[in-house]
């Protein structure tokens, strides 16, 4: 890890914080690029805080998005607490920059107090880094809004991490956007 005194790792308001993030999400997921991936057709919540990692002289090169929603798991009200837009610039990955973020992320959330338990949404070729960090598969079904109506969200795996409760399975309603 080269995580150094020239990094900072801040959380700032999602919305306010979006111009210094775009940037770094074009870079990482170009419309061209983004139009060919399994997700490139869903439309997402915005972050309600952002985890960024900025370097003195790169500005932002690593970003966590934390979103907050009251959703239901098997029909019982449950407080979630979501993980979403994990992203280091190209040129600064393999140096710690995104654990750090998601262990920041997973401490806001913790501080909460109310989070049932994380959940985020991932590709298969980041699965073993979540697992490595303590995430578990949720092999359940989850259910999210899109613009024509509610639908079945599997074009990327769920992963969760436990705070409170350990759901492993069942139907998890997400109430609103995927993130």
């Amino acid at each position: 890890m080269e995580i150094g005194p020239d990094i900072d790792i801040g959380l700032e308001s999602g919305d306010a914080a979006w111009p210094k993030v775009e940037p770094l999400m074009q870079a990482a997921w170009p419309d061209a690029v983004r139009a060919t991936l399994p997700w490139g057709h869903i439309v997402f919540a915005h972050a309600d805080f952002r985890v960024l990692v900025e370097r003195e002289d790169d500005g932002v090169v690593g970003h966590v998005g934390i979103y907050r929603r009251r959703a239901s798991l098997n029909g019982r009200p449950v407080h979630i607490g979501g993980i979403g837009g994990v992203v280091t610039r190209a040129d600064h990955r393999r140096r710690g920059y995104a654990t750090v973020a998601l262990n920041a992320a997973i401490a806001t959330l913790k501080h909460e107090g109310s989070i049932g338990f994380g959940l985020l949404f991932c590709a298969p070729h980041n699965e073993a880094f979540y697992r490595a960090r303590g995430w578990h598969d949720f092999a359940g079904e989850v259910v999210a809004e899109q613009p024509g109506g509610q639908v079945r969200f599997d074009v990327m795996k769920p992963m969760v991490f436990d705070l409170v409760l350990r759901p492993r399975s069942g139907t998890l309603d997400l109430h609103g956007l995927p993130w």
